[in-house]
């Protein structure tokens, strides 16, 4: 397979990984909140890191997990507090998680594999020649086994608790009413969202996984309200932001991360105003 072919599967995939589940932080208008977790977890990156002088999946996974986990633990405990508002709360919470992140990097970078550009931005050019062998056998690009475990763990995940899901996503009282806890749903869904940040982040960064997380649920959302056809349509708008993220970026010689990001922006716009329109013509 050529490298332009694996760098565009790569990119689909983040794209559609992260679009499949950033959809219900959309939903549950909490998209900041993935804002948060995607810078949060770099301390964890770090420390998995440092621990163990590579790029294990395991101990990332770990890590980014519990920073996740505490972000969002952290910014409802000060909200609770009736003292700080929730915006306010969750800023305080992730920039202070990021910039000890920050700190980390820097003082241990000559020890470690990564960098601040890493960190900020990734680098999904370099899939081709990041390798997964076993023994003597080349399984292909490991960040593509990596998108993909990612991907089939959120998909099994929404296909499993798909009730439980939808019910604390659209209506938490009603949830609460019937005996699911909407916090402990909220919680098992950062967990994923921290899980998928990890399977990305040294492809697109901190500041891009953001809008792979976001961007294909707010499109899908402007376009219908029935929830199966919102994670279909995340994934036809992840696919569309990756692909011609690539080609785009490699006319003007410019990030595909990037390039990523401002075609899934323009797609957003389209959407916004092809909706309003659509609205007034039915009226």
């Amino acid at each position: 397979m050529s490298a332009e072919f694996w760098v565009i599967i790569t990119a689909i995939l983040a794209a559609v990984t992260c679009g499949w589940i950033g959809s219900f932080l959309v939903l549950r208008q909490n998209s900041m909140l993935g804002d948060a977790i995607s810078h949060a977890v770099l301390p964890g990156l770090v420390v998995g890191f440092l621990l163990t002088s590579s790029r294990a999946v395991i101990p990332m996974v770990i890590g980014a997990a519990a920073m996740g986990l505490l972000t969002a633990y952290l910014t409802e405990v000060l909200k609770r507090s009736g003292r700080v508002y929730g915006d306010a709360a969750l800023t305080v919470t992730f920039t202070l998680l990021f910039a000890i992140g920050v700190i980390l990097v820097s003082a241990y970078t000559g020890q470690i594999d990564l960098d601040q550009e890493c960190v900020l931005y990734g680098e999904i050019a370099y899939v081709p020649w990041d390798r997964l062998i076993m023994g003597t056998a080349d399984l292909g690009p490991r960040p593509v086994w990596i998108l993909s475990s990612a991907l089939v763990l959120n998909v099994l995940f929404v296909l499993l608790f798909y009730k439980q899901l939808k019910i604390t996503s659209f209506d938490p009282q009603m949830a609460q009413a019937v005996g699911i806890s909407p916090r402990r749903w909220h919680y098992l869904l950062m967990a994923m969202v921290s899980l998928t940040v990890v399977a990305a982040f040294e492809l697109v960064g901190a500041i891009l996984v953001v809008a792979m997380l976001i961007i294909p649920g707010a499109v899908a959302t402007l376009l219908t309200h029935r929830l199966p056809l919102v994670l279909a349509l995340t994934v036809v708008v992840g696919a569309i932001s990756a692909v011609g993220g690539y080609y785009a970026a490699s006319v003007f010689d410019a990030s595909i991360a990037g390039f990523m990001a401002v075609v899934g922006g323009i797609v957003f716009i389209l959407a916004a105003f092809g909706s309003r329109m659509l609205a007034r013509l039915q009226t």
